[in-house]
């Protein structure tokens, strides 16, 4: 029988890449997701049937947070990673054969904002605020599950970086059209990790059996928003770029339909367990990774024009 992993929400440019990767290996990929041509929500028995003896769950579910902090959009976003992380333990309990891991998304918002220090697994002080509820309710609802066949694991994922998706599109547009100078006070932390290191810790965290519980996914190299304006700008080959207030990212993120949170808050996140267990980071370096992506950007760019 060909071994299975179930992504959950997967649907996005994170979910796509796993599944490419996963597939690489030789594993059948099945999707549980809102999207047509998958199983759905409300299909609870095939949730069960798809969970049945696959080698991994890993669910990714969740409302984008880049839009604004309505009620509606903030019920949204709570439900939608709530809700969906509770319908997956409840099928796993109903499973004969349930897969022995189980990843879940969290994120790395949910310290508080840290100019001061690095935020650990064991050191990190939770943050307050509408982003840092959601994620403590996430978790909550996560490892509310007691599950004696299935490990867990959640993630709490720094900005994730890839080729096709994430923040590397409007980023490397600031830079294009000369508006890359920094953000804010440009002294906020960015925190990080490369698509394909948040993939091989996944990798990781099957094969070592014993770990289980939280741990931060984020490059061990963190920079301010200066440094990564800076590093964008000289990958991109652009020598100027203008700043951008704080007052002048509030009326950008309102005619985006976005916050700017997303920007502007410092997350200084070090990925303390990891290492300490032995993983090692394929893309440590902000500046290798960028050069990385614009290439893997450039790549597919002259593929799709011939």
């Amino acid at each position: 029988m060909q071994k299975k992993v179930v992504l959950a929400g997967g649907t996005g440019f994170i979910g796509r890449y796993l599944e490419d990767k996963f597939v690489q290996l030789g594993y059948a990929v099945v999707h549980i997701s809102r999207q047509p041509g998958h199983i759905g929500w409300s299909d609870t028995d095939g949730i069960v049937d798809a969970l049945e003896q696959a080698e991994l769950l890993i669910n990714l579910a969740g409302k984008s947070v880049n839009c604004r902090y309505n009620e509606r959009n903030k019920e949204e976003i709570l439900k939608s990673r709530t809700e969906t992380t509770e319908a997956l333990g409840r099928a796993l309990l109903a499973c004969q054969s349930p897969p022995p891991l189980w990843i879940n998304s969290s994120t790395a918002t949910i310290y508080r904002y840290a100019e001061d220090r690095p935020m650990t697994e064991e050191h990190g002080e939770l943050g307050s605020g509408f982003s840092v509820d959601v994620a403590k309710a996430w978790e909550q609802a996560f490892f509310a599950f007691d599950l004696p066949k299935t490990r867990q694991a959640a993630l709490r994922i720094a900005i994730v970086l890839g080729p096709n998706g994430g923040v590397m599109t409007p980023y490397r547009n600031l830079v294009r059209f000369g508006l890359g100078g920094v953000q804010g006070s440009g002294k906020q932390k960015f925190s990080w990790i490369h698509v394909e290191d948040l993939y091989r810790i996944i990798l990781f965290l099957q094969g070592q059996e014993d770990l289980s519980g939280v741990f931060n996914c984020s490059s061990p190299n963190p920079v301010t928003n200066r440094e990564l304006m800076q590093l964008l700008r000289e990958t991109m080959n652009r020598r100027v770029g203008l700043p951008a207030t704080k007052w002048m990212l509030e009326i950008g993120a309102f005619l985006l339909r976005t916050e700017t949170e997303l920007i502007v808050k410092s997350r200084w996140v070090i990925p303390e367990r990891l290492e300490r267990e032995g993983f090692t980071f394929t893309f440590p370096k902000l500046e290798d990774t960028l050069q990385d992506l614009l290439e893997e950007a450039a790549v597919g760019s002259e593929a799709r024009r011939s």
